[in-house]
C-alpha cells in the first residue's frame, strides 16, 4: 500500500511539472505545487496547493489518493496521452527442459489427439489492454480489468499474466530495443476483429470481478424481497379474517385486488433499486513485441488435420492456453469441430435450444445449420 501511494505520488509530481507547475516534495508522501491556470481549472485547485499522499495527511493539505475523485481529475488532465503505447522487449529465451511435457500440461482435448512438430524462436505481438468499469446499482462500484492478447493465435492472457508483462515493461524502464521487421511478426489485428474478440471475452471477466458485489445484492433482495412479502401477507391475511365478519363481497374483493396490485407494485420497486447496470470503457492499450519460443502443433481428428501455434512466454514460463475461438472463455476444456477443426469449449459445441443436435458456434455464429434456429 505504501508502495502503490509512492507510485502515485510519483506520477502525479511527473505530470503536474510536464503541465507546467512548479513542484517540490513535501516531507515523505507530499508535494508541494504551483499550478499554472490550465492545471488550477482542471484539477479545481487554487494557485498553491499542497497534496498528501499517506492515509493521514496533516491538516491543510489535501489527500490524494485512488479511492477518491483525484484518478479522475488526474486522467482529465493527461488527456488522450498515454492512452496508446508500443513496446519492444529484447529478453533471453531458453527452451523449456520438456517441450513435451509443457504441451501435455496445457492442451486438453477432449475429442482429438495432437503431435509436436517443432519447436523454435519467434516474435510475437501482445495487446495488453486496461479497461475501467462502473458498476451502478443501490450502491457503486468500479475498478480495473486488464486483458491480453496473443495476435499470433487469438490467445487470451488473462489478469496475473497481463500484469507480470506490464511490470516488465516498466521495469525496462523505457528502454527500447531494436523491432524486427514486419516479416517476423503475426499480422496486427484490424480494429474490427479485436473489437470482436473484446465483446466475447470481456463479459465473463467483468463478471467474476463484479461476483462479490452482486452477490451482496442479491442478498439484500432477498432480505427485502422477504420484508415485503411477510408484511402483505400478514396484510392479506387480517383482511380475509375481516371477510368473515362481513358480507360485502364486491367491496372486499376490490380491497384484496388493490393489496395484490401494491404488492407487486413493491416487488417492481425493489427489482428497480438492485438491478445492475455496467459501463465499461478502455482505459489504456500496449502493443508488446517480444520473443518467445513457439510449439507447432498438428490437431488430428478423425481423418482431418490442421495445424496451430501456441507461444511459450519467457518472462511467463509458460505455455498460452489454446483459445476458445468463439467464447475466449477462461475455462480451459476444448473439444474440435468436424467441419474446420475449431478448437471451441464445450459449450460452444452444445446442442441446438431447437433441434437439440450440436454444432460448432465458431463455423455458425448465427444460427444452427440443422434446423436454422437463430443462436440466443
Amino acid at each position: 500500500m505504501i508502495e502503490t501511494a509512492a507510485r502515485f505520488r510519483d506520477f502525479t509530481s511527473e505530470l503536474l511539472q510536464h503541465e507546467g507547475a512548479l513542484v517540490e516534495r513535501l516531507g515523505p508522501d507530499g508535494l508541494e505545487v504551483i499550478a499554472p491556470p490550465h492545471v488550477q481549472q482542471t484539477l479545481r485547485i487554487s494557485d498553491l496547493a499542497r497534496f498528501g499522499f499517506g492515509s493521514d495527511p496533516p491538516k491543510g493539505i489535501q489527500q490524494v489518493s485512488l479511492e477518491s475523485d483525484w484518478l479522475e481529475r488526474l486522467g482529465q488532465l493527461l488527456g488522450a496521452r498515454g492512452t496508446k503505447a508500443r513496446c519492444v522487449l529484447s529478453v533471453p529465451v531458453p527452451t523449456p527442459a520438456d517441450p513435451g511435457r509443457v504441451v501435455e500440461h496445457t492442451i486438453g482435448l477432449q475429442n482429438a489427439v495432437y503431435d509436436l512438430a517443432q519447436v523454435g524462436l519467434a516474435w510475437t505481438r501482445y495487446f495488453i489492454l486496461l479497461f475501467r468499469y462502473t458498476a451502478f446499482s443501490d450502491e457503486e462500484r468500479d475498478g480495473m480489468i486488464k486483458l491480453g492478447l496473443n495476435t499470433a493465435n487469438g490467445a487470451v492472457l488473462e489478469e496475473r499474466a497481463a500484469s507480470d508483462l506490464l511490470n516488465a515493461v516498466a521495469a525496462a524502464d523505457g528502454n527500447q530495443h531494436v523491432p524486427p521487421t514486419d516479416a517476423e511478426l503475426p499480422p496486427s489485428w484490424t480494429d474490427e476483429r479485436l473489437n470482436v474478440w473484446i465483446r466475447r471475452a470481456l463479459p465473463e471477466r467483468i463478471d467474476l470481478h463484479l461476483a462479490p458485489f452482486v452477490t451482496g445484492l442479491q442478498r439484500r433482495l432477498d432480505r427485502d424481497l422477504a420484508r415485503v412479502h411477510g408484511y402483505y401477507n400478514d396484510l392479506r391475511q387480517e383482511h380475509l379474517l375481516r371477510l368473515q365478519k362481513r358480507n360485502d363481497q364486491a367491496q372486499d374483493g376490490l380491497q384484496l385486488e388493490a393489496i395484490k396490485r401494491e404488492y407487486w407494485a413493491k416487488i417492481e420497486d425493489l427489482r428497480q433499486k438492485y438491478r445492475v447496470r455496467v459501463e465499461v470503457r478502455l482505459s489504456q492499450a500496449l502493443e508488446l513485441i517480444m520473443p518467445v519460443q513457439r510449439f507447432d502443433l498438428l490437431i488430428k481428428r478423425r481423418k482431418a488435420r490442421r495445424q496451430l501455434q501456441l507461444d511459450w512466454n519467457p518472462l511467463l514460463r509458460k505455455l498460452d492456453t489454446p483459445p476458445c475461438e468463439h467464447t475466449f472463455t477462461r475455462e480451459a476444456a476444448r473439444v474440435v469441430c468436424d467441419d474446420r477443426l475449431h478448437l471451441i469449449s464445450p459449450p460452444a459445441h452444445g446442442p441446438c435450444a431447437n433441434c437439440q443436435k450440436p454444432y460448432c458456434r465458431a463455423c455458425h455464429p448465427r444460427k444452427c445449420p440443422k434446423c436454422d434456429y437463430a443462436a440466443g
